[in-house]
């Protein structure tokens, strides 16, 4: 199997939610692609930190600048053992992205592990590969899993659901459990 992950990205990816699992996945030994509609390698995109502070919702602010390490038009599916499926507010504006959809139903089709976090799993309803899967979203996305076929799954932000080649979690605090699981899916094997 490949050591290679493709991320999927945009401008004010959640800051926590694409740091996190990239620089994880890299300690452990995999190539992490990070790809943008639009940018090729070397380009910046911006990230916005989410965090509840007292309103009814998040709160957003500015994050750290992130380097897209890979040209988004240059990917080749077969090279990735795996697809990880950042939030924050990208993937409301790059799942209108045809090819972002076609990249990720190959990884449904192929039943490659894939995991995607908060509002990243609108790029999964958009790609129209939930009908019938469990899984979970930040909670403002359970209605687009519902209307997408799938069955929404309301854990606490600090876990993980996974169904199948599928695993999916609220919010960054679950980053230990979706990461575990994506790891697990990889086939990656950790004695301690």
């Amino acid at each position: 199997m490949s050591k290679k992950i493709l991320m999927l990205a945009g401008d004010f990816v959640e800051d926590y939610e694409i740091m996190v699992p990239f620089q994880a996945l890299l300690s452990v030994g995999f190539e992490v692609d990070v790809v943008c509609p639009d940018k090729k390698k070397g380009d910046v995109i911006a990230t916005a930190i989410h965090d509840f502070v007292g309103f009814q919702t998040y709160a957003e602010t500015p994050g750290h600048n992130f380097v897209i390490n890979k040209n988004f038009d240059a990917v080749v599916l077969d090279e990735y053992a795996g697809l990880y499926v950042c939030g924050g507010r990208a993937p409301e504006y790059i799942r209108l992205n045809k090819k972002v959809l076609e990249y990720t139903k190959h990884f449904f089709d192929t039943n490659k592990p894939v995991a995607a976090i908060c509002h990243g799993i609108q790029i999964l309803t958009a790609a129209q590969v939930l009908n019938g899967r469990k899984l979970t979203a930040y909670p403002a996305c359970g209605p687009e899993v519902t209307l997408a076929g799938g069955l929404y799954q309301d854990i606490p932000a600090d876990q993980a659901y996974t169904d199948g080649n599928l695993t999916t979690s609220p919010a960054w605090p679950g980053h230990p459990a979706i990461l575990k699981e994506f790891y697990s899916l990889l086939g990656l094997k950790f004695s301690f």
